[in-house]
């Protein structure tokens, strides 16, 4: 490792990396006139590579086409030697920001252009920084990859939960204690479900980030409480009943939105959001 503060903690000095980057780059825009953030303050977290998560989401719920993060290092890094406990998975919660979630809070029917913005170019920031904190590692000597842009990832379909693929981001920040699943299945963090998440897997030690609960509902009001379904109001598509969260129906309404944002804000987009604002897990574990 190079610097002293990479040296004394590395687990501070990565979550600078995240940090800087979304509290100063330029890239971090809704590119609108204005020009906008995209993102607010990050959350980041940590979980071991070993973590025994990441076999049970491929063994007994995902598929055994999810990734381990031993796996995605492999296949990124064929000639290095490394074991599972070995590496770090890096994980962040990028919170959408205030003015956005107002926008699309007074919504019904299709996505603000706000939030259509930080879809698209706050998705593009996103990329950006995953790459940023693979080089920047890079360049301290660590092997890192983000599995999301590694160009094997793929869309799959698993057994149990429909739609899926080789990795999720949500459940790598679920493991690294970052927040809990709702009813929508959008993750409720510190900073709320309205958000975005990234992850780059490592070849550092780092302490993993103490997980707060045990039962992947835990934040949920309408699991762990039998009350709220806010979301299943919020949602135009009926894609939100207190049976979970119908993926089909979502994805199918999402596209349809393409049509709407492209003609009434001048840019190729789409999204939805609604189960993530106007809901008391917006900004915060209710």
């Amino acid at each position: 490792m190079g610097g002293r503060e990479e040296r004394k903690d590395p687990g501070k000095w990565v979550e600078g990396i995240i940090k800087d980057f979304i509290n100063r780059s330029p890239e971090n825009t809704l590119k609108n006139p204005a020009n906008e953030r995209a993102w607010d303050n990050p959350l980041v977290g940590f979980s071991n590579g070993e973590d025994p998560l990441y076999q049970q989401y491929k063994e007994k719920y995902v598929g055994a086409f999810h990734w381990t993060p031993l796996e995605v290092f492999q296949m990124a890094f064929p000639q290095a030697k490394a074991e599972a406990a070995e590496l770090t998975v890096i994980s962040w919660i990028l919170p959408q920001m205030e003015k956005t979630k107002s926008d699309l809070r007074k919504e019904k029917l299709y996505p603000s252009e706000s939030w259509a913005r930080a879809r698209i170019f706050g998705e593009e920031a996103n990329v950006k920084l995953r790459k940023h904190v693979v080089d920047t590692l890079m360049a301290s000597g660590i092997e890192a990859v983000s599995p999301m842009i590694f160009p094997r990832w793929e869309m799959k379909v698993s057994e149990r939960y429909g739609f899926a693929s080789t990795w999720s981001e949500r459940h790598a920040a679920y493991a690294a204690g970052l927040g809990t699943f709702g009813l929508c299945d959008g993750l409720i963090t510190p900073k709320g479900k309205a958000m975005r998440c990234g992850s780059v897997i490592a070849k550092m030690k780092i302490a993993p980030t103490l997980r707060l609960y045990e039962d992947h509902h835990a934040y949920c009001l309408f699991y762990s409480h039998g009350t709220c379904g806010k979301c299943m109001a919020r949602c135009p598509a009926d894609a939100v009943t207190k049976n979970g969260h119908d993926k089909q129906k979502c994805i199918a309404y999402v596209n349809m939105t393409r049509t709407y944002v492209t003609s009434n804000f001048g840019f190729e987009g789409y999204d939805c959001g609604f189960c993530q604002t106007g809901v008391p897990c917006e900004s915060k574990i209710p």
